[in-house]
């Protein structure tokens, strides 16, 4: 609705003053060429006066008097008939003018605007100033649930309006260079969507750790630290983008994790060995189901086909995945996927943190990504857009999600060979079928050249500002419908705050200035802005920092590879002689008392047999070679054979790598020469 500060500025252009000119108060020239979308106005100032050109400048509303109509034209150029300016003398000046629309008598009776021109200037006709009521009725959405974001640029006394259903339905963008303003603006339109749409839940993903201070009182921030974000909730791409590192998968191994990893997450339901339930599970889980399974098991079954006579050829490539998944697994920096939290079937709770469903008062989720990985952001996002997409799909209208995306030419590039496809299709889906579901896209990106064209598109309200690259320029006036040179030929020059909006949201283009936030509330990055500590360069410890770019002090997780050791019957390498561990039922360590106590409390559930790898049996020749190897390399007599002598205990290997004198060690070679043949002959 109109706010009291709009219907005071109608008041007062009715009631406005004409004091300083008479006839000439608002007379600046008259129209001297006319087409169907521009005309050239002529006016004069006369024996040098500036007293009426400084009410012309590029960017500035003026009207036209058609009749009873007055036709809304848009100055975007100007220049003097002979290019030069006398101080005494009348200067003649020409002025191109965009035609934009009128306002008219509609039948109400009251004066309203329209796009559409029903009567065109003549030529002669007097072109002047507008009013103050005529700029609020421009400006007006004529819709209810409108609020104010800023004021105008030409008149700082009316206020910018926009009407946020249509922005949110149907998708907005904010582009600009670096430090205009662009996260202001953001932090400026959540606080204004959140107060119109109660059900709005809003997800930011935050590559720079910048919006936790922009919302003090409404935002719950989500960084490694406190995240939880199971890695059996990744579909089976998402998953390879992080087993892989960010590189292309191995076709060979992603086949194999589209056949193992259905079979953990049966193995983590504990089915039954009926060939009919197999069989139905079977087809009714793939690799892409949210069901959460095990490690140990999805490792006990890569070891199974590994220890199998046939699919030789594929043993490499089954060597090469388990390396990988382990690999990933012992990263601390990958704590928030494999961390024991992420083992139980806690998709209602990662639901409810992430997408504050209910909220309790914080609709919004700062998710902090300058933390995470850069090889596994991609595989965050994705999942984050696809779940807020599932949400607003299953709840039926009941939650309204917005997912603002910081930088988001990383994540849709204009390339398509560049970026990760599922966070493209994502993103994509959201943007093409979200206003069905009530799910919004906000976009906000520095270069719009390198974003995917089909994207920005898609975003019905643009607000453009600053932008100083040619090409970036020439992708928002082809992605804005209606819109033309003479609109956007001043974005390259607009102050910090401003904005040109186009789109649904406003009735038509707008250049505006964004209302100033709050200083408590305005966005600031964690390492620049914000002070975190008292340390300076002479009392930091160099050792927290290089700890903490090791991630060294982060959640231990290599205890995962204890238990697994352990239900596989191996020793493990990670186990500390210091410590005295235990393993969960969930395949971790914990090393507490009270950890203790709750696991000998409750029975831990055993692995199937069937699916632990086979241990291989002993080789006796193998066991008979090594013997003779150590006692031809040793000086001592050769021991006397046992009852079996391929059973008999064998000697302790010595060290090659430090030997027990300053002359170096035989060869083989050289130990076979110096003995008699009949010491190394078994009677």
């Amino acid at each position: 609705m109109l706010n009291s500060d709009l219907h005071s500025s109608i008041s007062a252009g009715e009631q406005e003053r004409r004091d300083t000119l008479k006839r000439g108060n608002r007379f600046l020239g008259r129209v001297v060429a006319c087409s169907g979308s521009r005309a050239t106005i002529a006016a004069i100032a006369e024996k040098g006066e500036t007293t009426l050109s400084e009410l012309w400048s590029v960017g500035r509303l003026i009207s036209i008097t058609v009749g009873e109509n007055r036709v809304v034209a848009l100055v975007y150029s100007m220049q003097t008939a002979t290019n030069e300016w006398g101080e005494e003398i009348d200067n003649v000046f020409r002025i191109e003018v965009e035609l934009m629309g009128e306002v008219h008598v509609g039948l109400s009776g009251r004066e309203e605007f329209s796009a559409g021109i029903s009567a065109y200037p003549h030529l002669g006709a007097i072109a002047h100033r507008i009013r103050a009521a005529d700029l609020a009725r421009i400006y007006d959405t004529g819709k209810s649930e409108s609020c104010v974001i800023g004021k105008l640029t030409q008149d700082d006394t009316l206020d910018a309006l926009i009407h946020v259903p249509s922005m949110l339905s149907k998708h907005f963008a904010i582009v600009g260079t670096t430090g205009v303003g662009k996260s202001t603006a953001v932090a400026l339109l959540l606080r204004k969507a959140i107060i119109s749409d109660p059900k709005l839940r809003v997800l930011i993903l935050d590559p720079h750790n910048e919006f936790a201070a922009a919302f003090p009182d409404l935002a719950v921030v989500i960084d490694t630290d406190n995240l939880d974000l199971p890695f059996w909730l990744m579909k089976l791409e998402e998953f390879a983008e992080v087993i892989f590192r960010g590189r292309p998968p191995v076709p060979e191994e992603l086949d194999i994790l589209r056949d193992v990893i259905p079979e953990a997450k049966r193995a983590f339901k504990g089915s039954d060995s009926s060939l009919a339930r197999r069989t139905s599970e079977k087809s009714s889980m793939t690799a892409d189901t949210p069901v959460p399974y095990r490690m140990a098991d999805l490792l006990a079954l890569i070891d199974e086909r590994i220890g199998r006579l046939e699919g030789r050829t594929d043993k490499p490539h089954l060597r090469s995945l388990k390396v990988k998944v382990i690999g990933a697994i012992n990263d601390p920096r990958y704590t928030f996927m494999f961390s024991s939290n992420t083992i139980t079937d806690t998709i209602l709770e990662t639901i409810a943190k992430i997408f504050r469903i209910p909220g309790d008062g914080k609709p919004v989720t700062t998710f902090q990504l300058a933390g995470i990985p850069s090889e596994v952001v991609n595989s965050v996002a994705s999942v984050l857009c696809r779940m807020a997409f599932e949400i607003g799909l299953w709840s039926n209208g009941g939650v309204h999600m917005l997912v603002v995306c910081e930088e988001a030419h990383r994540y849709v590039p204009a390339d398509a060979s560049l970026g990760f496809v599922p966070t493209r299709q994502a993103i994509a889906r959201i943007a093409k079928e979200g206003r069905k579901y009530g799910v919004s896209l906000g976009i906000i990106t520095q270069r719009p050249g390198e974003l995917d064209p089909t994207i920005l598109s898609q975003c019905s309200t643009v607000f453009a500002m600053r932008l100083s690259n040619d090409r970036d320029q020439e992708i928002i006036r082809s992605a804005i419908p209606n819109s033309s040179i003479s609109t956007t030929s001043f974005i390259s020059s607009i102050g910090n705050g401003e904005a040109i909006a186009f789109g649904e949201a406003v009735a038509v283009p707008m250049r505006m200035r964004f209302t100033r936030v709050d200083e408590k509330n305005l966005p600031k990055a964690n390492g620049v802005a914000v002070k975190i500590t008292d340390e300076t360069p002479d009392t930091v410890d160099l050792r927290n920092v290089v700890a903490r770019m090791r991630a060294m002090n982060g959640p231990d997780i290599s205890g995962f590879q204890q238990a697994y050791a352990a239900s596989t019957g191996t020793s493990s390498s990670y186990q500390s002689p210091a410590e005295d561990e235990y393993a969960d039922n969930n395949g971790f360590v914990e090393t507490t008392p009270v950890a203790r106590r709750e696991i000998e409390a409750c029975a831990p559930e055993p692995y199937n047999p069937t699916m632990l790898p086979r241990a291989e049996p002993p080789n006796p020749q193998l066991e008979r070679f090594n013997q003779i190897r150590n006692q031809l390399l040793s000086d001592d007599p050769a021991p006397q054979p046992a009852a079996d002598p391929y059973r008999q205990p064998l000697r302790p290997t010595p060290s090659f790598a430090q030997p027990s004198s300053d002359q170096p060690r035989p060869s083989l070679r050289e130990s076979l020469l110096k003995k008699p043949l009949s010491s190394i002959i078994r009677k």
